[in-house]
């Protein structure tokens, strides 16, 4: 048996990679500095060895792999087990990859479809691979995101078709490539281009030149199924020598929505060139999951990997992506939902989705700006006119970690900056401000949307169950 080992481990991806590790009969271990639900409990759930803090005392003696992630505490710099395992490979003793390089030898042989884009990927790889599962066809997979619906968050699978979640985002500390680019596809799902990771690709142009790589690589049997809704898609989507099949909701495409009706389930007609094929049905809220919806059913039923009848079957119960506006309160109180507003375009198609649910409700934000590209001063001008159907919006304080890698935004200018805009803006920094300031705000026409990607500092762990009881005047 193998062994390997992984530094950084309770990140979504990293545990992922952990687990096709587990599938394919290797002993696994790993180390993290700090593991939150939901990733301490799927990491607990996976069963392997797992060390808080990092020590070079935790790499196993005989371990033939480590894979050692993207975080800023990863850096070799300062993280001394980072450094033993450095030393390990240099002195010929152990072999030292990425995960997205783990990735790539794990799925060799078989179809890679790859979901790239600036937002949407998580869900359409979920959506895609829950229909594969959902119908028998056993495929492999790998989600950077918790599917409600799935177990795992990936599977080594029993089929020909391994379908990736593809990150523009720098494979590691000492690569800067992007990781979808290590991946070798011949299948590319394309949903949006818009500027993003601004402390990594400071221009426009800049961002978009590793998705042109991506889209070139394909070969010439290859197929790329983009979204034609999004200006980027557009710019770019030619590059490459592959068949390409367009799809979209708000403009003419080879596969369309049509007749969409928004509800709590909403209905639409999924067409190609005009044609009804099927009539489907989404719990998933906003016109941006019709558009994943779409996007994802172009990809299945060109490639002939499902029939309609098992792509409707399969949508109507899948029931999305957690922090992918999942609704976390009761029926009989105030809707909230938690969304994974990690760039401007994310924010605002949940944004968007909540008002297009709720359009005569009242709009409170709690937001978090813990991406880098929150808080990063050159897109301080996202908060002009990102959160303006918001009633008020309450302004966490901005994560620390790498904070003096970039320009770092303070807390006091993101609220004055939101305030400027017209919309008010509040400054919470822990837990008991964050129920105070909620407690005066809500009332029974609010509807409440929780943006960040990181936890609130804990709070948000405790957060549901705090609205649920929560007396409404």
């Amino acid at each position: 048996m193998k062994k390997a080992h992984v530094i950084g481990v309770s990140g979504v991806a990293m545990s992922a990679t952990a687990k096709l590790l587990l599938d394919k009969g290797w002993e696994v271990t790993g180390s993290d500095e700090a593991c939150y639900p939901p990733a301490s409990t799927y990491v607990e759930k996976l069963g392997f060895t797992f060390y808080k803090g990092y020590t070079p005392n935790n790499i196993p003696k005989d371990v033939d792999l480590i894979i050692v992630g993207r975080n800023a505490q990863l850096d070799p710099k300062v993280n001394t087990e980072v450094q033993e395992a450095l030393k390990l490979k240099n002195a010929g003793k152990v072999n030292i990859l990425s995960y997205p390089q783990a990735l790539r030898e794990l799925s060799d042989g078989m179809n890679r479809v790859v979901v790239a884009g600036s937002y949407g990927k998580s869900t359409v790889t979920s959506l895609i691979s829950y229909i594969l599962v959902h119908a028998g066809k056993e495929p492999g997979y790998f989600i950077g995101a918790y599917p409600n619906d799935m177990e795992y968050t990936s599977n080594l699978g029993k089929g020909e078709v391994f379908v990736m979640e593809g990150d523009e985002y720098p494979t590691a500390h000492g690569d800067n490539r992007a990781k979808f680019l290590h991946y070798e596809p011949n299948t590319v799902l394309l949903t949006s281009i818009d500027h993003d990771h601004v402390n990594v690709y400071p221009t426009y142009d800049d961002y978009k030149k590793p998705f042109i790589k991506l889209l070139q690589g394909l070969p010439k049997d290859g197929l790329l199924v983009a979204c034609t809704d999004n200006v980027g898609v557009n710019e770019v989507g030619y590059n490459t020598n592959a068949e390409v099949v367009t799809y979209g909701v708000y403009n003419d495409a080879t596969w369309t929505a049509q007749n969409i009706t928004y509800s709590e389930t909403t209905t639409f007609e999924l067409r190609k060139d005009g044609i009804t094929i099927t009539n489907l049905e989404t719990q998933l809220l906003g016109k941006h999951n019709v558009q994943n919806i779409v996007g994802a059913s172009a990809l299945l039923l060109e490639r002939g990997l499902v029939t309609p009848n098992e792509l409707t079957d399969a949508i109507k119960n899948f029931s999305g992506v957690k922090r992918r506006l999942n609704r976390i309160t009761n029926n009989n109180t105030i809707p909230a939902y938690e969304g994974f507003g990690t760039s401007y375009e994310k924010a605002r198609s949940a944004i968007g989705a909540i008002k297009l649910h709720y359009p005569n409700k009242d709009m409170l934000i709690l937001f978090e700006p813990h991406t880098f590209s929150w808080r990063n001063r050159d897109a301080l001008y996202w908060y002009d006119d990102v959160f303006r159907e918001a009633s008020a919006v309450l302004v966490f304080h901005p994560a620390e970690q790498g904070a003096g890698t970039h320009k770092q935004l303070s807390q006091a200018e993101i609220v004055e900056r939101i305030n400027n805009s017209g919309v008010q803006a509040i400054a919470v920094n822990n837990e008991e401000e964050v129920h105070e300031q909620l407690k005066s705000l809500i009332n029974p026409n609010t509807t409440l949307l929780i943006l960040s990607s990181g936890n609130l500092d804990g709070a948000l762990d405790n957060l549901p169950k705090w609205l649920n009881k929560l007396n409404i005047k």
